[in-house]
Protein backbone atom coordinates (compact mmCIF):
# COMPACT_ATOMS: atom_id res chain seq x y z
CA UNK A 1 0.00 0.00 0.00
CA UNK A 2 1.00 3.40 -0.61
CA UNK A 3 -0.33 6.50 1.40
CA UNK A 4 0.42 10.35 1.84
CA UNK A 5 0.33 10.29 5.93
CA UNK A 6 0.09 13.25 8.04
CA UNK A 7 0.52 12.82 11.95
CA UNK A 8 -1.02 14.79 14.63
CA UNK A 9 0.49 14.21 17.89
CA UNK A 10 2.15 16.77 20.92
CA UNK A 11 5.66 14.81 20.55
CA UNK A 12 7.58 14.00 17.19
CA UNK A 13 9.21 11.29 16.80
CA UNK A 14 13.43 10.74 15.46
CA UNK A 15 12.17 7.76 13.66
CA UNK A 16 9.07 9.04 11.98
CA UNK A 17 9.39 9.06 8.20
CA UNK A 18 10.78 12.21 6.32
CA UNK A 19 8.30 11.74 3.41
CA UNK A 20 5.41 12.29 6.69
CA UNK A 21 3.69 15.58 7.15
CA UNK A 22 4.04 16.17 10.98
CA UNK A 23 1.78 18.76 12.67
CA UNK A 24 2.37 19.09 16.41
CA UNK A 25 -0.69 20.12 18.85
CA UNK A 26 -2.56 18.72 21.34
CA UNK A 27 -5.80 16.68 21.03
CA UNK A 28 -8.20 19.41 22.78
CA UNK A 29 -7.47 21.68 20.01
CA UNK A 30 -10.28 22.36 17.65
CA UNK A 31 -8.76 24.35 15.53
CA UNK A 32 -5.61 22.07 15.22
CA UNK A 33 -7.10 19.32 14.95
CA UNK A 34 -9.86 20.76 12.30
CA UNK A 35 -7.10 21.75 9.94
CA UNK A 36 -5.10 18.73 10.82
CA UNK A 37 -8.04 16.46 9.09
CA UNK A 38 -8.64 18.71 6.03
CA UNK A 39 -8.37 16.53 2.48
CA UNK A 40 -7.72 13.32 4.48
CA UNK A 41 -9.83 10.65 3.99
CA UNK A 42 -8.83 7.73 6.69
CA UNK A 43 -8.83 9.13 10.44
CA UNK A 44 -6.76 6.61 12.74
CA UNK A 45 -7.10 8.06 16.41
CA UNK A 46 -4.62 6.66 18.58
CA UNK A 47 -4.45 9.20 21.19
CA UNK A 48 -5.27 8.41 24.84
CA UNK A 49 -3.69 9.59 28.35
CA UNK A 50 -2.68 6.22 29.93
CA UNK A 51 -3.44 4.84 33.02
CA UNK A 52 0.01 5.63 34.43
CA UNK A 53 -1.36 8.87 34.61
CA UNK A 54 -3.50 8.06 37.12
CA UNK A 55 -5.64 11.07 36.83
CA UNK A 56 -8.96 10.82 36.15
CA UNK A 57 -9.84 14.95 35.03
CA UNK A 58 -6.88 14.31 31.92
CA UNK A 59 -8.88 10.81 30.95
CA UNK A 60 -12.11 12.56 30.95
CA UNK A 61 -10.65 15.98 28.95
CA UNK A 62 -7.72 13.47 26.68
CA UNK A 63 -10.04 10.24 26.27
CA UNK A 64 -13.07 11.83 25.73
CA UNK A 65 -13.17 15.74 25.28
CA UNK A 66 -10.39 15.13 22.49
CA UNK A 67 -12.43 12.32 20.86
CA UNK A 68 -15.63 14.52 20.73
CA UNK A 69 -13.52 17.43 19.27
CA UNK A 70 -11.85 14.77 16.58
CA UNK A 71 -15.57 13.35 15.51
CA UNK A 72 -16.59 17.13 14.91
CA UNK A 73 -13.70 17.52 13.21
CA UNK A 74 -14.06 14.41 10.97
CA UNK A 75 -17.65 15.45 10.59
CA UNK A 76 -17.08 19.01 9.39
CA UNK A 77 -14.32 17.59 6.78
CA UNK A 78 -16.11 15.04 5.21
CA UNK A 79 -13.97 12.28 6.35
CA UNK A 80 -14.60 9.22 5.24
CA UNK A 81 -13.84 6.51 7.66
CA UNK A 82 -12.50 7.09 11.45
CA UNK A 83 -10.80 4.09 12.96
CA UNK A 84 -10.71 4.42 16.92
CA UNK A 85 -8.21 2.55 18.98
CA UNK A 86 -10.06 1.97 22.17
CA UNK A 87 -8.73 -0.81 24.82
CA UNK A 88 -9.59 -3.83 26.04
CA UNK A 89 -9.87 -2.22 29.78
CA UNK A 90 -13.22 -1.27 28.87
CA UNK A 91 -13.89 -4.90 29.75
CA UNK A 92 -13.09 -4.74 33.37
CA UNK A 93 -12.52 -7.95 34.75
CA UNK A 94 -14.35 -9.88 32.63
CA UNK A 95 -16.84 -12.75 33.93
CA UNK A 96 -16.14 -15.24 30.99
CA UNK A 97 -13.82 -15.64 28.47
CA UNK A 98 -12.46 -15.77 25.79
CA UNK A 99 -14.37 -12.63 25.31
CA UNK A 100 -16.69 -12.38 21.96
CA UNK A 101 -17.91 -9.87 19.57
CA UNK A 102 -21.67 -11.28 20.77
CA UNK A 103 -20.64 -10.85 24.48
CA UNK A 104 -22.55 -8.23 26.97
CA UNK A 105 -22.00 -4.56 27.24
CA UNK A 106 -18.52 -3.58 28.83
CA UNK A 107 -18.38 -2.97 32.48
CA UNK A 108 -15.23 -0.94 33.18
CA UNK A 109 -13.76 -1.15 36.45
CA UNK A 110 -11.72 2.07 36.40
CA UNK A 111 -11.35 5.60 35.79
CA UNK A 112 -9.20 4.85 32.42
CA UNK A 113 -11.52 2.05 31.25
CA UNK A 114 -14.63 3.91 31.63
CA UNK A 115 -12.95 7.56 29.87
CA UNK A 116 -12.31 5.08 26.90
CA UNK A 117 -16.30 3.30 26.66
CA UNK A 118 -17.50 7.07 26.69
CA UNK A 119 -15.63 7.61 24.12
CA UNK A 120 -16.89 4.20 22.25
CA UNK A 121 -20.08 5.76 23.20
CA UNK A 122 -19.81 9.04 21.55
CA UNK A 123 -18.31 7.16 18.41
CA UNK A 124 -21.82 5.47 18.07
CA UNK A 125 -23.79 8.78 18.43
CA UNK A 126 -21.71 9.82 15.36
CA UNK A 127 -22.56 6.26 13.55
CA UNK A 128 -25.93 7.03 13.96
CA UNK A 129 -25.67 10.76 12.27
CA UNK A 130 -23.87 9.37 9.42
CA UNK A 131 -20.06 8.80 10.24
CA UNK A 132 -18.21 6.05 9.24
CA UNK A 133 -16.30 4.41 12.79
CA UNK A 134 -14.74 1.46 13.35
CA UNK A 135 -13.91 0.56 16.94
CA UNK A 136 -10.44 -1.60 17.81
CA UNK A 137 -9.80 -2.92 21.29
CA UNK A 138 -6.49 -4.01 21.43
CA UNK A 139 -5.67 -6.24 24.33
CA UNK A 140 -1.93 -4.84 26.12
CA UNK A 141 0.11 -3.97 23.53
CA UNK A 142 3.80 -5.30 22.64
CA UNK A 143 6.63 -4.95 20.12
CA UNK A 144 9.18 -2.89 19.42
CA UNK A 145 9.60 0.08 21.23
CA UNK A 146 6.79 -0.72 23.79
CA UNK A 147 7.94 0.17 27.12
CA UNK A 148 5.75 1.92 29.77
CA UNK A 149 5.66 -0.61 32.99
CA UNK A 150 7.48 -3.17 30.73
CA UNK A 151 10.24 -1.40 31.09
CA UNK A 152 10.99 -2.25 34.51
CA UNK A 153 10.68 -5.90 33.89
CA UNK A 154 13.02 -5.91 30.97
CA UNK A 155 15.25 -3.84 33.88
CA UNK A 156 14.86 -6.25 36.08
CA UNK A 157 15.48 -9.57 33.43
CA UNK A 158 18.62 -7.71 32.59
CA UNK A 159 19.96 -7.20 35.93
CA UNK A 160 19.11 -11.31 37.09
CA UNK A 161 16.43 -10.66 39.30
CA UNK A 162 13.40 -12.07 40.03
CA UNK A 163 10.34 -11.03 37.74
CA UNK A 164 6.89 -11.09 40.07
CA UNK A 165 3.99 -13.15 38.84
CA UNK A 166 0.35 -12.99 41.15
CA UNK A 167 -0.23 -16.87 42.73
CA UNK A 168 0.69 -19.32 40.34
CA UNK A 169 0.81 -16.93 37.48
CA UNK A 170 -0.71 -19.53 35.84
CA UNK A 171 -4.05 -16.59 34.65
CA UNK A 172 -4.02 -16.89 31.05
CA UNK A 173 -3.04 -13.02 29.65
CA UNK A 174 -3.11 -12.11 25.72
CA UNK A 175 -1.16 -9.27 24.00
CA UNK A 176 -1.68 -8.08 20.76
CA UNK A 177 2.30 -7.16 18.53
CA UNK A 178 2.50 -3.45 17.77
CA UNK A 179 2.25 -4.34 14.28
CA UNK A 180 -0.94 -6.83 14.00
CA UNK A 181 -2.52 -4.39 15.26
CA UNK A 182 -1.34 -1.61 12.90
CA UNK A 183 -2.20 -4.02 10.22
CA UNK A 184 -5.87 -4.32 11.78
CA UNK A 185 -6.30 -0.96 12.03
CA UNK A 186 -5.88 0.22 8.46
CA UNK A 187 -7.66 -3.25 7.01
CA UNK A 188 -10.30 -1.45 9.03
CA UNK A 189 -9.42 1.69 7.60
CA UNK A 190 -10.30 0.14 4.02
CA UNK A 191 -13.69 -1.76 5.19
CA UNK A 192 -16.97 0.36 4.55
CA UNK A 193 -19.19 0.20 7.61
CA UNK A 194 -18.96 0.40 11.64
CA UNK A 195 -17.87 -2.29 13.48
CA UNK A 196 -16.07 -3.08 16.59
CA UNK A 197 -13.06 -5.94 16.64
CA UNK A 198 -11.44 -7.43 19.42
CA UNK A 199 -7.84 -7.45 18.44
CA UNK A 200 -5.13 -10.05 20.25
CA UNK A 201 -2.25 -12.34 19.22
CA UNK A 202 -4.10 -16.54 18.49
CA UNK A 203 -0.61 -18.22 20.03
CA UNK A 204 -1.18 -17.12 23.96
CA UNK A 205 -0.10 -18.52 27.29
CA UNK A 206 0.18 -17.71 30.98
CA UNK A 207 1.88 -14.89 32.24
CA UNK A 208 4.42 -17.22 34.35
CA UNK A 209 5.09 -18.95 31.24
CA UNK A 210 5.82 -15.47 29.59
CA UNK A 211 8.10 -14.53 31.78
CA UNK A 212 9.92 -17.41 32.15
CA UNK A 213 10.39 -17.05 27.99
CA UNK A 214 11.73 -13.71 28.85
CA UNK A 215 14.10 -15.13 31.82
CA UNK A 216 15.67 -17.88 28.92
CA UNK A 217 16.10 -15.52 26.57
CA UNK A 218 17.40 -12.64 28.19
CA UNK A 219 20.17 -15.34 29.66
CA UNK A 220 21.47 -13.64 32.82
CA UNK A 221 19.81 -15.90 35.23
CA UNK A 222 16.90 -13.99 36.06
CA UNK A 223 13.88 -16.51 37.10
CA UNK A 224 10.06 -15.92 38.26
CA UNK A 225 8.49 -15.64 41.77
CA UNK A 226 5.19 -16.13 43.05
CA UNK A 227 3.66 -13.34 45.25
CA UNK A 228 0.92 -13.84 47.21
CA UNK A 229 -2.38 -12.66 44.90
CA UNK A 230 -4.23 -10.93 47.51
CA UNK A 231 -1.53 -9.48 49.63
CA UNK A 232 0.48 -7.94 46.47
CA UNK A 233 -2.73 -6.53 45.24
CA UNK A 234 -3.74 -4.93 48.61
CA UNK A 235 -0.06 -3.41 48.83
CA UNK A 236 -0.35 -2.29 44.75
CA UNK A 237 -3.34 -1.14 45.23
CA UNK A 238 -1.80 1.06 48.00
CA UNK A 239 1.46 2.29 46.55
CA UNK A 240 -0.45 3.54 44.04
CA UNK A 241 -3.00 5.58 45.39
CA UNK A 242 -0.22 7.13 47.74
CA UNK A 243 1.54 8.23 44.56
CA UNK A 244 4.39 6.00 45.61
CA UNK A 245 4.18 3.56 42.64
CA UNK A 246 4.12 4.33 38.76
CA UNK A 247 1.30 1.31 38.65
CA UNK A 248 -1.92 2.70 38.01
CA UNK A 249 -5.49 0.88 38.71
CA UNK A 250 -5.83 -1.26 36.00
CA UNK A 251 -2.41 -2.97 36.09
CA UNK A 252 -3.37 -4.01 40.02
CA UNK A 253 -6.63 -4.81 38.83
CA UNK A 254 -5.73 -7.48 36.00
CA UNK A 255 -1.75 -8.22 36.54
CA UNK A 256 -3.02 -11.59 38.27
CA UNK A 257 -6.13 -12.64 36.46
CA UNK A 258 -6.62 -13.93 33.06
CA UNK A 259 -7.95 -11.97 29.61
CA UNK A 260 -8.33 -12.79 26.58
CA UNK A 261 -10.15 -12.03 23.31
CA UNK A 262 -12.05 -14.66 20.23
CA UNK A 263 -10.48 -12.62 17.40
CA UNK A 264 -12.82 -14.76 15.16
CA UNK A 265 -14.37 -11.35 13.79
CA UNK A 266 -10.79 -9.78 12.63
CA UNK A 267 -10.47 -12.63 10.57
CA UNK A 268 -13.90 -13.22 9.56
CA UNK A 269 -14.30 -9.69 8.42
CA UNK A 270 -11.09 -8.28 7.84
CA UNK A 271 -9.52 -11.80 6.64
CA UNK A 272 -6.30 -11.09 8.82
CA UNK A 273 -4.63 -13.66 11.53
CA UNK A 274 -2.02 -12.05 14.50
CA UNK A 275 1.21 -13.11 12.87
CA UNK A 276 3.12 -12.50 16.08
CA UNK A 277 2.67 -15.01 19.36
CA UNK A 278 3.06 -13.62 23.07
CA UNK A 279 6.85 -15.48 23.19
CA UNK A 280 8.10 -13.73 20.01
CA UNK A 281 6.69 -10.29 21.21
CA UNK A 282 8.07 -10.03 24.92
CA UNK A 283 11.46 -11.38 23.37
CA UNK A 284 11.76 -8.79 20.69
CA UNK A 285 10.29 -5.87 23.14
CA UNK A 286 13.04 -7.15 25.28
CA UNK A 287 16.14 -7.07 22.36
CA UNK A 288 14.38 -3.22 21.27
CA UNK A 289 15.13 -2.24 25.26
CA UNK A 290 18.30 -3.43 25.47
CA UNK A 291 19.75 -1.82 22.24
CA UNK A 292 18.00 1.20 22.95
CA UNK A 293 18.11 1.74 27.03
CA UNK A 294 21.42 4.53 26.91
CA UNK A 295 19.00 6.63 24.74
CA UNK A 296 15.67 6.25 26.37
CA UNK A 297 14.64 9.19 29.19
CA UNK A 298 12.43 8.80 32.02
CA UNK A 299 8.45 9.45 31.29
CA UNK A 300 8.06 13.31 31.69
CA UNK A 301 6.91 16.39 29.57
CA UNK A 302 7.54 15.94 25.41
CA UNK A 303 8.16 12.29 25.96
CA UNK A 304 5.46 9.35 25.00
CA UNK A 305 4.64 7.12 27.46
CA UNK A 306 4.93 4.46 25.46
CA UNK A 307 8.52 4.30 24.26
CA UNK A 308 9.89 5.79 27.79
CA UNK A 309 11.08 4.22 30.99
CA UNK A 310 9.32 4.16 34.52
CA UNK A 311 10.45 5.93 37.64
CA UNK A 312 10.03 2.61 39.60
CA UNK A 313 9.04 4.04 43.17
CA UNK A 314 8.54 1.71 45.73
CA UNK A 315 8.90 -1.37 43.28
CA UNK A 316 12.60 -0.55 43.72
CA UNK A 317 12.19 -2.34 47.14
CA UNK A 318 10.95 -5.05 45.72
CA UNK A 319 13.43 -5.46 43.30
CA UNK A 320 15.91 -5.60 46.13
CA UNK A 321 14.04 -8.16 48.25
CA UNK A 322 14.04 -10.23 45.64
Amino acid sequence: RVYECRVLDINDSSDMASEVEFVRADIRDMDAVVSACKGVDVVHHNVAQVPLAKNKRLFESVNLGGMKILLEACKVNNVKKLVYTSSSAVYGVPQKLPITDTDPEPCPREAYGTAKLAAERLCLEYVKSGLDVSIVRPRTILGHGRLGIFQILFEWASEGRKLPVLGNGDNIFQFVHSDDLAEVCIRAGEREGHSIYNCGAENYGSMRELLQTLCKHAKTGASVRSLPMSLAVMGMKLTSKLGLSPLGNYHWLMYGRSFYFDTSKIKRELGYTAKYSNDEMICESYDWYIANRDRIHYIGEGVSTHRSAVKQGILNLVKWLS
